[in-house]
């Protein structure tokens, strides 16, 4: 009878079981405003950049890693800094939901890879395996409403027009081997304008708004507290077997990655 009895408790805990839904924070921002950066300052502050890729509990992604495969004619314009990279049009949304949804899921993903030099995806994948928290950063995050509304947290880094040209200027310059002149031409005609209409227009559904970017320590602090009082709360809770009305016997794979291009 009592063998019984404990098969009943074990098949109903089974059935009972599911996996715990990551805290999904968006991170959006105009272009070069820090919005990596700030995610780097929150996972430094966590601890959680000196901790194996495959047992930590935060991951970042970058929307840069979705942008659409361009045709040989968008490519084309794209080298000669013709192609308008800052529009909506430009990302596979349709992809990005797609691998929120798994996320959702637990599942592990796989990211592209997106090589800025060349305008074109590369043939590898960056591997993302379940987290605690994710963070997910990116000049549009916040324009789709199917992909907003997946967000619990949403963060705008909010930084000086002047500070972020210059930090364009220096990253196209420097890293993706861009002449000066095409770099102006291409924030005068397609960044500034796309940011005034598509992104700036956004910072209204953030939840909280971050001026200076990774120098902002208070900000982030904050941040980094409330995402502390996640990960230990859901730790307790999974101490005790519970979380939500469920039992959340997530298991951590190997190897993740938080690869991001912009």
């Amino acid at each position: 009878m009592a063998g019984d009895s404990e098969s009943l408790l074990r098949d109903r805990d089974e059935s009972t079981t599911v996996i715990r839904q990551p805290f999904l924070i968006g991170v959006s921002g105009g272009t070069a405003s820090g919005k990596s950066s700030v995610c780097e300052k929150i996972m430094e502050k966590l601890g959680q950049n000196e901790i194996d890729r495959h047992q930590r509990q935060v991951a970042i992604l970058s929307q840069d890693s979705f942008y659409k495969v361009l045709t040989p004619e968008q490519k084309a314009k794209a080298l000669k800094g013709q192609f308008n990279f800052d529009h909506p049009d430009a990302f596979d949304n349709e992809l990005i939901m797609q691998t929120l949804r798994q996320i959702l899921q637990g599942e592990t993903v796989e990211i592209p890879v997106y090589d800025f030099v060349t305008h074109s995806r590369k043939e590898e994948f960056v591997t993302v395996y379940p987290a605690d928290v994710v963070l997910f950063e990116g000049i549009l995050m916040f324009y789709s409403q199917e992909i907003r509304d997946l967000f619990q947290m949403k963060l705008f880094v909010d930084t000086d027009p002047d500070t972020r040209l210059s930090r364009r200027v220096l990253r196209d310059i420097n890293e993706r081997g861009r002449e000066l002149e095409q770099v102006l031409s291409q924030y005068i005609t397609f960044v500034k304008p796309a940011f005034e209409e598509f992104c700036l227009p956004t910072k209204k559904y953030a939840d909280l708004i971050i001026p200076k970017g990774a120098d902002n320590l208070v900000a982030i602090n904050l941040i980094v507290q409330h995402i502390q009082d996640i990960l230990n709360g859901g730790q307790t809770k999974r101490q005790n077997g519970f979380m939500n009305g469920h039992s959340t016997p997530r298991q951590r794979r190997t190897s993740e990655s938080s690869s991001r291009p912009h």
